[in-house]
Order: C-alpha cells, then sequence, then structure tokens
C-alpha cells in the first residue's frame, strides 16, 4: 500500500487540479505480473533506483479525449497525436509527483520518460512482480493505475 497512495493521491492531485475532475476511486486490487490490456491507451512509467519498477496508466480513447479536451477547453475529436503525448505527459507528472511523494517516504527513486502503448489485448508482463491495481472513475471516464515495484535491496 506504501508504494501505490503516493501515485492515487498525485492521480487526484492532477485529475482535480487540471480537469477538475471529481474522482470516485475504485476497489484496490492486486494482480499477477502478466497481464492483457482491456483499454486502448496505456502509459508505461519505469520506475528505478531503491525501488525498481513500472507505473501503469491505462484508459479508453474516448477518456483520452475527454481528458485531453477538458485540459484545452475545447472539442478534440480523434486520438491523435496531441492527444497521446498529453496523455503521455499526464501520466509522467503524476509519476514525477509520486516519486517525491516515495523520496518522503525514504524510497529515493526516478522516473524514465514515458512510453504509450496503443491497442487493446496487448500482453504486458511486470516479469514476476505482482501489482497493485486502483481504478479511477471521473465524469471523464476511467484511468486505471497500476503499480508493480519492489524494493531493491542493497
Amino acid at each position: 500500500m506504501e508504494f501505490i497512495n503516493p501515485f492515487v493521491k498525485a492521480a487526484y492531485d492532477v485529475l482535480q487540479q487540471e480537469i477538475k475532475a471529481q474522482i470516485e476511486k475504485g476497489a484496490l486490487s492486486i494482480e499477477e505480473s502478466s497481464f492483457t490490456t482491456q483499454e486502448e491507451v496505456t502509459v508505461l512509467i519505469g520506475v528505478t533506483g531503491q525501488l525498481q519498477g513500472v507505473a501503469i496508466y491505462s484508459l479508453s480513447e474516448r477518456t483520452a479525449k475527454n481528458i485531453v479536451s477538458e485540459m484545452l477547453n475545447e472539442r478534440i475529436p480523434i486520438f491523435d497525436s496531441m492527444v497521446e503525448s498529453a496523455i503521455a505527459e499526464m501520466g509522467n507528472v503524476i509519476s514525477g509527483l509520486a516519486a517525491a511523494g516515495l523520496e518522503a517516504n525514504g524510497y529515493l527513486c526516478n522516473i524514465a520518460p514515458p512510453t504509450v502503448v496503443i491497442g487493446r489485448g496487448v500482453i504486458i508482463s511486470t516479469v514476476n512482480i505482482k501489482k497493485l491495481v486502483i481504478p479511477l472513475n471521473t465524469q471523464f471516464g476511467s484511468v486505471r493505475i497500476s503499480v508493480a515495484l519492489k524494493e531493491v535491496i542493497k
């Protein structure tokens, strides 16, 4: 729980600040290391340092367009490179804030640049690290946060 809470808090802060989202937290679950994406847009952010693994943000194309439309205050009808870039940056900002929260809890870590995977049904493996998963439901759609981190013992 101490690993996912900074990500949830950061996501709340970013979504509320950027798009005035009304957020309802779904049920926390634990999933195996390999899974098949159910959503069309997945942002992967690697984590290194005292914690290693990945933060994964999954959402539908519709949710991505809704979020970016609200951020820009204009209707975005198609999922294009601008929407992809904005959603990648949103994941980057959330992960950066979460890394600062982890550091405040005594875990020094860095984040890698975001990778965006487009398409439903992609198999992603976190290589034997179980994921803590929590969906955040908003009026713009659902964003599913998955965090697969392990502490590196030196």
